[in-house]
C-alpha cells in the first residue's frame, strides 16, 4: 500500500471510528467519506480488506476487551458500549471472538485485545491527558519504540563523522554473544544494530540471509545503515506488532537460516533484539563520547516516553 493509499485508507477508517458509539447509516458515513454510497463501500473494501460492518464489530469488540481489561465499568454496561442487546448475546460473541470469558479475560487482565485483521486497523485507547502520553504504551511498545528512537538517534548522529572516527578501533574485548567477535569499531557498532533486525526478520519470513561481512563499502555508509535500518525496523516491528496483538509470544518458529534449523519462541526473540540491541547502544554511546561527540540522553525507557509525551499536540 503506498502513501496515497494509506491516507485514504486511514481517512475511511477514522470515519468508521468516529461512528462507533453513535447510530451512523450507511448514507452516513459514505457523506463523511465524500463518497456515493456505493462508492464507500467499494473503496472500503478495496483498500481496507474488510466489510464496513465486518470492521465496527471487530473494533467493538476489541475496545470491549479493553474495558474489561483496562476500566472498571460493569460488564453489562460494556456488553451495551459493544452494541449487544443483552450480556448473554455479549458473552458468546466474546467468547467466540477471543477464546474466552469476558471474566475470565477480566480476572487475568489478559494482555489481548485485538483480533486478527489482515489490514492491521485496530482500537486504540484514547490519550490519557492526566499522565500527558503521547499514547496509551504497554511493554512492547516501551521497549520497541525506545530501540528504534535512540538507534536512529544515532545512526543519524554517524552521518556527521568521518570514515578515520567511524573506523578507529575501540579496542573492545566483550562479547555479546560467546561464539562472537568483539565490535571492532563505531561502525560496526552500528552495523550489527541493524543487522540485528535484518536477520531475524529473515529469520521469521523464510527470506534470504543478509550479508554478515561481506556488505560492499557503500551499503555500511551512516547514511546506507540508516535507509538500511528504516526498511529492516518497519518490517520487524510489523510482524512482532502482529505477534503482541495475537497475543502469540509463547508460539513457536523455525529459523532455517540456522545450521542445522532452529526452533525460537517469538518472546524470547524479542527479548533477545532488544537486550543485546541495547548492549550495542551503549557501547556506540561509549564510541561517541570518546570521539567527542555530545549525545543527549543514554536512550532511556523513560526519554522515549518523555519525548512522546513533548511532541504530543496540546489542545
Amino acid at each position: 500500500m503506498d502513501l496515497d493509499q494509506r491516507a485514504k485508507a486511514e481517512h475511511v477508517t477514522r470515519v468508521l471510528l468516529e461512528s462507533m458509539d453513535g447510530a451512523a447509516t450507511a448514507d452516513d458515513l459514505a457523506r463523511k467519506a465524500f463518497q456515493s454510497r456505493s462508492g464507500f463501500f467499494r473503496l472500503f473494501q478495496a483498500l481496507i480488506d474488510e466489510t464496513p460492518a465486518a470492521m465496527r464489530r471487530r473494533l467493538l469488540l476489541e475496545r470491549a476487551a479493553w474495558e474489561l481489561r483496562d476500566t472498571r465499568l460493569a460488564v453489562t454496561e460494556i456488553a451495551f458500549n459493544a452494541g449487544y442487546g443483552s450480556l448473554e448475546a455479549f458473552t458468546r460473541a466474546f467468547q467466540r471472538a477471543f477464546r474466552i470469558s469476558p471474566s475470565l479475560h477480566r480476572r487475568t487482565r489478559s494482555a489481548r485485545i485485538h483480533l486478527p485483521a489482515r489490514n492491521h486497523f485496530h482500537f486504540r485507547p484514547a490519550l490519557n491527558p492526566s499522565k500527558g502520553d503521547a499514547s496509551i504504551m504497554d511493554l512492547f511498545d516501551l521497549f520497541a519504540g525506545t530501540d528504534s528512537w535512540y538507534t536512529r538517534q544515532l545512526l543519524q548522529q554517524a552521518t556527521t563523522l568521518t570514515d578515520e572516527q567511524l573506523d578507529r578501533p575501540v579496542n573492545s574485548t566483550a562479547k555479546p554473544f560467546a561464539w562472537d567477535k568483539p565490535d571492532k569499531n563505531l561502525r560496526e557498532i552500528l552495523e550489527r544494530i541493524v543487522q540485528t533486525k535484518e536477520i531475524w526478520t529473515a529469520a521469521i519470513t523464510a527470506g534470504d540471509m543478509p550479508a554478515l561481512d561481506g556488505a560492499p563499502p557503500e551499503a555500511r555508509t551512516p547514511a546506507a545503515l540508516l535507509d538500511r535500518f528504516e526498511k529492516a525496523d518497519a518490517r520487524f516491528h510489523s510482524i512482532v506488532k502482529d505477534v503482541r496483538d495475537r497475543g502469540a509470544w509463547d508460539e513457536s518458529f523455525v529459523d532455517a537460516l540456522c545450521e542445522p534449523p532452529e526452533t525460537f519462541t517469538y518472546g524470547g526473540m524479542f527479548a533477545d533484539v532488544i537486550t543485546f540491541n541495547i548492549y550495542r547502544r551503549l557501547a556506540a554511546l561509549d564510541a561517541f563520547h570518546r570521539l567527542g561527540v555530545h549525545i543527549q540522553g543514554s536512550g532511556s525507557p523513560i526519554e522515549y516516553q518523555q519525548s512522546m509525551a513533548s511532541s504530543a499536540p496540546r489542545e
